[in-house]
């Protein structure tokens, strides 16, 4: 079976042909969706400006990322099923979608990225991290996220 077959499969599923034609049902998941969206963008945006030297500058990187980490850890537990239930919903117009390929390799990349690099600078002492470096991690990560969210936006509104 091809990936464009499980597609189809997928999508005209009894489960998800019954999903679909609720009227509330891709609006509700969309919706919390774009809230794990949202839980997401602030936990980043509070690291990773604070690497690039703004935001919270009186407490430590180290403890700003333990505190945000958690919320970045839930916004995903959030993101990605809903994620998944609006992709299956859809599955075989997505796979057509440049823009779906695009974001989730992204995503993919932005999450190893996140807990792999991102996290090994942000846990270091700040007095031991060089400022050049955590500007391009944070440069990094945000260009990452930005795609992600880039790439969502275009796949409601291609």
């Amino acid at each position: 079976m091809s990936l464009l077959e499980f597609c189809r499969w997928l999508q005209y599923s009894a489960p998800l042909v019954e999903m679909r034609g609720s009227p509330w049902f891709f609006p509700v998941i969309a919706t919390v969706h774009l809230f794990g969206l949202a839980i997401i963008g602030g936990a980043v945006l509070l690291v990773d400006l604070r690497l690039l030297g703004f935001g919270v500058r009186g407490t430590p990187v180290a403890s700003l990322v333990r505190d945000a980490e958690r919320w970045l850890f839930r916004g995903l537990c959030v993101a990605i099923p809903t994620g998944i239930l609006l992709f299956m919903c859809f599955a075989t117009k997505y796979y057509y979608l440049t823009f779906f390929w695009v974001k989730l390799t992204a995503l993919v990349l932005v999450i190893v990225f996140t807990f792999s690099v991102h996290r090994r600078v942000a846990l270091v002492d700040d007095s031991r991290v060089n400022p050049a470096w955590s500007r391009v991690v944070a440069t990094v990560s945000l260009s990452l996220w930005t795609v992600v969210a880039l790439g969502g936006r275009y796949i409601g509104f291609p």
